[in-house]
């Protein structure tokens, strides 16, 4: 392969200005909402994003560790599986496991193209150099955009391998997953793929363990989106007349993150011309992460007109990836 003769590109299909509007939406229909909900895409700024990382590291926090075992067991049958030469990474972030994937494409000799695509102009920045010196031969392509909203930003270059790892899937709703997927089935061509990481269904005391650590990252991160509205919005949230906790809900297969007001309280959100009431033991929920078996995002790739191809999981069998090919 040539070396690269130009610098890598990133494109900006989401400006501070579009930020700040889709926050005053969400802010609005949340807080009105009855139970109350945000959008967990709010929770990470900077600080957000910070306290993300040491969530990672909490001894509770079993998802990061075991997708990356499930990635070291899978990535060469994904690389070979997939025949791409184009790697789309949808919330890189700071792109940490990329590397399992990149390594693993790059084998094949195929690989040509990486597109890391997240909200954070920030977090594009700050990986990128390490990608252009780590993969000198590759081209990348940064994309700032918000994937939930908008796939039609993805670069339509050589045939490609979309990849959403993290669980990041389960922290949608189930209408909102259905809808994901029938998008990114319009936007890929049959013949390309689609790479999803899945948290795996377990005992309750696991699960609940995993988002509420005994160190209180967990609760400081969910407990930061309140200070992301009070700065944004210009509102008054007190951050210490809330709690944190994590519920693992049966029926739906999945943890919700909530914050719970010890007291009542009156929040004023001048930007939005609002006044919210809490009262005391108001619960608003802040994230979900819904769990899976095989068979059920199977199921749902499926239904969006995907076929499941190739299925590995870490050796305890906690989190699972699953290799879907567009029909």
């Amino acid at each position: 392969m040539a070396p690269r003769s130009t610098l890598p590109t990133i494109d900006v299909h989401l400006s501070e200005a579009d930020a700040d509007a889709a926050l005053r939406e969400d802010a609005r229909s949340g807080l009105t909402a009855t139970p109350k909900v945000l959008r967990p895409q709010w929770l990470y700024d900077a600080r957000g994003s910070e306290l993300f990382e040491q969530i990672t590291a909490q001894p509770e926090y079993y998802p990061f560790t075991a997708e990356r075992e499930a990635l070291v067991a899978g990535a060469d049958d994904v690389a070979r599986l997939s025949g791409a030469d184009t790697f789309v990474e949808l919330g890189s972030g700071s792109s940490t496991k990329s590397t399992l994937l990149l390594d693993a494409l790059s084998r094949t000799g195929r690989l040509r193209h990486y597109v890391p695509v997240d909200v954070s102009a920030a977090a594009l920045e700050d990986a990128v150099p390490g990608l252009v010196e780590g993969y000198p031969d590759l081209d990348v392509h940064g994309v700032v955009g918000d994937f939930t909203a908008d796939l039609r930003s993805i670069p339509k270059v050589g045939k490609r391998l979309v990849v959403l790892l993290g669980g990041t899937i389960g922290n949608f709703e189930p209408e909102q997953r259905r809808d994901f997927l029938a998008a990114l089935a319009d936007t890929l061509d049959p013949g390309e793929h689609f790479l999803v990481g899945t948290d795996l269904i377990k005992d309750e005391a696991t699960l609940v363990a995993a988002y509420d650590d005994a160190a209180g990252v967990t609760a400081a991160f969910e407990l930061n989106a309140l200070t992301v509205l009070n700065r944004g919005l210009g509102a008054d949230f007190d951050v210490d007349g809330f709690e944190y906790l994590a519920v693992w809900v049966p029926q739906s297969s999945r943890i919700e993150m909530r914050v719970r007001a010890r007291r009542a309280m009156t929040v004023h959100v001048p930007a939005l011309d609002l006044v919210v009431e809490f009262a005391e033991g108001e619960e608003m929920r802040t994230e979900i992460s819904t769990k899976f078996t095989r068979e059920t995002i199977a199921a749902e790739l499926d239904a969006a007109q995907f076929d499941a191809v190739h299925w590995v999981t870490d050796p305890a069998g906690r989190f699972g990836i699953t290799l879907a090919r567009r029909r």
